[in-house]
């Protein structure tokens, strides 16, 4: 690997996209990779999609940023459509998922300081989950790997187990905010939660005066076949984080909440200085008018289902490796017997298939959600091929 002025944080691979044609990426040398990583969820239409395109050169050539002391026209008309789509009856624009995570963390924080019950500050939060890389999102993490080395850090989290409804009743106490979940899992493996799970937090929040905060900065806009992951439960948040697929790749992260729920979000509690700029809106205004178009998510629920019963039809040909498939819609996971970072840079370095590694051996499979069934087809050929010539290491 070349020496690079960046900052080594990330174990970066020999991939090295310059250009993007729909559901692949193309390399410096022009070689050629089936996406089906997308950004971890981000380029949610594939690359270069025209309509995404358009408008976002017809506002860079208008108006790329102004100051939020000013009026938006560009972020109320987003902030409308999301409003009218969802549960939420206001939204706060960030850069990313961390931000908008931060931005509800403070919101159920604010709201009960606004009730008069300042000491209500812990957000129940779950053994596994990723909610960003920032001192306060990874203080409501458990994982070790992100928090070492990071101290001191926020207090005001507690950690349950994942779908484990008695232990997070378990513990509230006097300062408890809330609940801060991720109605699937991404980064901890693609684990749904399960309806009894999340239906009994909304219920232990309404019986104790509680907040339920969403994280679907990785399961929204779409990625499992509704708008949002929770309508497939027939939950309602209070407040939610949502981002990654919201720009189509570009920055673009929200936090929606209802209006009791950020009641105390008055001038001053909080900003960002690019948040909500003019950019970022044509580009969510641009992806909710092809997501929200009639049919397209159901295509998605559709298309996402002859995926699964694909990989699924493939598993028992390898049952040596694969253990099954898990997750919802176009947000997949592919349970391994073996380690399953081997298996993905196996895929992408001999077969020029691009997928994500997350915990419990998963392979994340988040292809673009205007996939067509010829890649579907390629991306499983590839997977079943790639397992045929996969030799697991001797230390596994």
């Amino acid at each position: 690997m070349p020496i690079t002025p960046l900052m080594p944080v990330y174990p970066r691979c020999g991939v090295r996209p310059v250009r993007g044609e729909g559901s692949y990426l193309i390399g410096e040398q022009g070689e050629r990779y089936l996406d089906f990583a997308s950004g971890i969820a981000v380029n949610l239409l594939g690359h270069g999609h025209p309509h995404l395109t358009a408008k976002l050169q017809e506002q860079v050539a208008t108006l790329m940023h102004v100051s939020n002391l000013y009026g938006s026209p560009q972020g109320e008309a987003l902030a409308q459509r999301l409003v009218d789509h969802s549960f939420a009856d206001t939204v706060f624009f960030t850069n990313s998922g961390a931000e908008a995570v931060e931005c509800a963390i403070k919101t159920a924080r604010r709201y009960h300081f606004a009730n008069g019950q300042p000491e209500r500050t812990t957000l129940i939060t779950f053994k596994n989950a990723f909610h960003g890389r920032t001192l306060g999102t990874i203080s409501a993490t458990d994982q070790e790997k992100m928090r070492g080395g990071f101290e001191p850090l926020l207090p005001g989290f507690g950690y349950a187990p994942f779908n484990d409804l008695a232990a997070a009743e378990a513990l509230i106490d006097d300062s408890t905010a809330g609940f801060l979940v991720e109605p699937i899992q991404g980064e901890g493996g693609i684990r749904p939660a399960s309806p009894e799970f999340l239906q009994g937090l909304r219920r232990i929040c309404d019986e104790r005066g509680l907040l339920l905060v969403l994280d679907e900065v990785q399961c929204g806009v779409g990625r499992t076949g509704t708008l949002y992951a929770h309508e497939q439960y027939g939950v309602t948040p209070d407040i939610m984080a949502t981002a990654k697929g919201i720009g189509g790749g570009f920055p673009l992260g929200a936090c929606l909440a209802t209006e009791e729920a950020a009641k105390g979000m008055v001038i001053g509690t909080h900003g960002s200085t690019y948040g909500g700029n003019p950019l970022a809106m044509a580009a969510g205004n641009a992806v909710l008018d092809v997501i929200l178009e009639p049919g397209f998510l159901d295509q998605v629920k559709a298309t996402g289902e002859r995926l699964r019963g694909a990989l699924e039809q493939m598993i028992p040909n390898h049952d040596a490796l694969f253990e099954g498939v898990r997750g919802m819609g176009l947000m997949l996971g592919l349970k391994m017997k073996t380690d399953s970072r081997r298996f993905v840079a196996h895929l992408r370095d001999h077969h020029h298939v691009l997928t994500v590694a997350a915990g419990e051996n998963v392979v994340r499979v988040l292809p673009p959600l205007n996939i067509e069934q010829a890649q579907i087809d390629e991306f499983v050929a590839k997977v079943s091929e790639a397992a045929r010539l996969y030799v697991p290491p001797a230390d596994e």
